[in-house]
């Protein structure tokens, strides 16, 4: 991957939120900090039950006046749902997007460089019609692109950007321990510290009020947290998601998304740190070996 490449993330959907008070309105619903999205900065935020358990995560981004995320496109109209129920008086318009914007995942050592983005998360940029931002999560994962459904790719070819393979990305993903929304974190079950959103700037710890707040805020300062989703090395056959990890027949975690060699897994942190019993686990027929990401010292 030595170009900028790109591909169309056809597993996206877009979400527009518009009106006077979208920004207010999506501020005390999400983990993120709402007021800091501008046309030059993004954001990757979740939505979360009362009881501070995962339901959505996505990208915001400001383009034409308006609030847009980019969030499942298999999950949007729940998404859509949820928030719907929150509108109550506030002057605000849910609507999906899609079809007028496609989402573009860009990648490879050109990417930044060539949309003229500096490898900063979140840094964004207007491109025709659409707009381009570095990854909030991670500036190693490359940009986003909201582009309009007619002519957007025509308009990354003209930047110098090339057509390239979906799988590609997926493994750069995979190699970073970065999770992949509910391919990754249970709905209604997974807490966002165990998937890393605090590291990965998903949660403004200073914002005020918003779902699940409590349960989050109490997690982070109580220091509880006993599993994590982390990168490992997979040999042989690739586990199905949900596949049991065990040491002997001492469960340690379980599999969640994978290719061939290579996924995310949600392991005990005692076995996460214990170089000893790392050799021994297994999922199914494949032998499973964790992996520490840059990005849990804190680094970009």
């Amino acid at each position: 991957m030595d170009n900028a490449d790109f591909c169309l993330h056809d597993g996206r959907g877009v979400l527009a939120v518009s009106g006077p008070d979208a920004g207010a309105f999506l501020q005390g619903l999400i983990t993120n900090d709402v007021t800091v999205v501008t046309p030059e900065r993004a954001i990757h935020a979740a939505l979360l039950t009362p009881q501070g358990k995962y339901l959505h995560d996505f990208f915001v981004v400001a383009l034409e006046g308006a609030l847009y995320l980019d969030c499942e496109a298999a999950r949007l109209s729940d998404l859509l749902r949820r928030l719907s129920m929150y509108k109550l008086r506030s002057k605000v318009v849910l609507a999906d997007a899609g079809d007028r914007f496609s989402v573009a995942v860009l990648y490879g050592p050109q990417a930044l460089s060539t949309l003229s983005l500096p490898a900063e998360p979140g840094r964004a940029r207007a491109l025709d019609g659409g707009v381009a931002y570095v990854d909030p999560r991670l500036a190693a994962l490359g940009a986003r692109a909201l582009l309009p459904r007619e002519g957007g790719v025509e308009m990354l070819t003209a930047l110098g950007c090339r057509l390239g393979n979906p799988d590609d990305y997926d493994r750069l993903r995979l190699s970073l321990g970065v999770p992949d929304g509910s391919r990754d974190l249970v709905v209604e079950k997974s807490i966002l510290l165990e998937a890393g959103f605090d590291e990965l700037h998903g949660i403004d710890w200073n914002k005020g009020c918003y779902l699940g707040q409590e349960l989050t805020a109490r997690t982070k300062h109580r220091g509880t947290i006993r599993k994590r989703l982390v990168p490992v090395a997979i040999e042989g056959p690739v586990p199905a998601i949900g596949t049991p990890i065990l040491v002997g027949a001492v469960e340690a975690g379980e599999m969640r998304s994978a290719r061939p060699g290579l996924g995310i897994a949600l392991l005990r942190l005692d076995f996460i740190e214990d170089n000893r019993t790392s050799t021994e686990l297994r999922a199914g027929e494949a032998r499973i070996r964790p992996m520490k990401p840059f990005w849990l010292d804190g680094k970009d």
